[in-house]
């Protein structure tokens, strides 16, 4: 897998960063983990083009982790003139979701033809979706429960990459963790306490738990920000490309 780092901030754009995304290259194509409204200008900076991705993973119904679909759905329609097949996964009612947020900015999918085939896939913890490019299993995650968060594990080619979404701490977060060829787990403050975030104090604490190769935190608030490059664990930004 080759993964790039699109957004790494946290919902505010902390240090001038884009919001979450992350494109996994694997050899059988592309998938886009979350898809913020900055995730487009991401895409086109990075020099990523949107037919490059044959599917696009959701953690969770917060807008700086979804809201950039409709944009995409667009472009897709009108500036690509895409023809090749697209995956939207998510967790339960990310269709109804998607379209809601489309008809809620003004630019509604309703009675908007496609060009090209489009599949909605609704992701369980306990279950497993071929995405195309990757297989796709979910876990439950610790944040507000009414945005449906959960974890994302994406399997290709004998690798594996485990993405928490945004969470606070929780037992079992390691255990989701292990075995994964890269981690990518969130770490939106330094220090400040939240239930639904995790902060660096508390992974560190935990951090001997872990198993796993390659550990990255991202999701990157105010607080942790200026700390990139800094820490004892590895720190995402955006452009920062890897292979797994």
């Amino acid at each position: 897998m080759n993964v790039t780092f699109v957004g790494t901030s946290d919902a505010f754009g902390a240090g001038g960063r884009r919001q979450a995304a992350i494109f996994v290259e694997t050899a059988s194509g592309g998938i886009l983990l979350d898809c913020a409204p900055t995730t487009g200008t991401g895409l086109a900076a990075l020099g990523i083009p949107r037919s490059a991705v044959d599917a696009i993973a959701l953690s969770h119904f917060h807008s700086d982790h979804f809201a950039g679909v409709p944009q995409f759905l667009l472009a897709a329609i009108y500036e690509d003139r895409r023809r090749q097949p697209l995956v939207v996964a998510g967790p339960r009612g990310v269709e109804a979701r998607v379209r809601g947020v489309a008809q809620a900015v003004g630019y509604s999918l309703e009675d908007r033809e496609l060009p090209f085939p489009l599949r909605w896939v609704e992701l369980a913890p306990g279950e497993r979706a071929d995405l195309g490019p990757a297989s796709a299993s979910v876990f439950a995650t610790r944040h507000q429960p009414e945005s449906c968060p959960h974890g994302i594990r994406l399997e290709a080619g004998g690798r594996r990459l485990v993405y928490s979404g945004d969470t606070g701490w929780f037992d079992g977060l390691a255990e989701h963790a292990r075995g994964a060829d890269l981690f990518v787990c969130e770490c939106t403050f330094y220090e400040t306490p939240l239930a639904e975030h995790l902060t660096y104090r508390t992974f560190a604490e935990q951090a001997r738990g872990f198993d796993c190769g390659r550990l990255v935190l991202t999701h990157l608030g105010s607080e942790m920000s200026g700390r990139r490059g800094q820490l004892a664990f590895e720190t995402a930004d955006d452009g920062m490309r890897l292979r797994v």
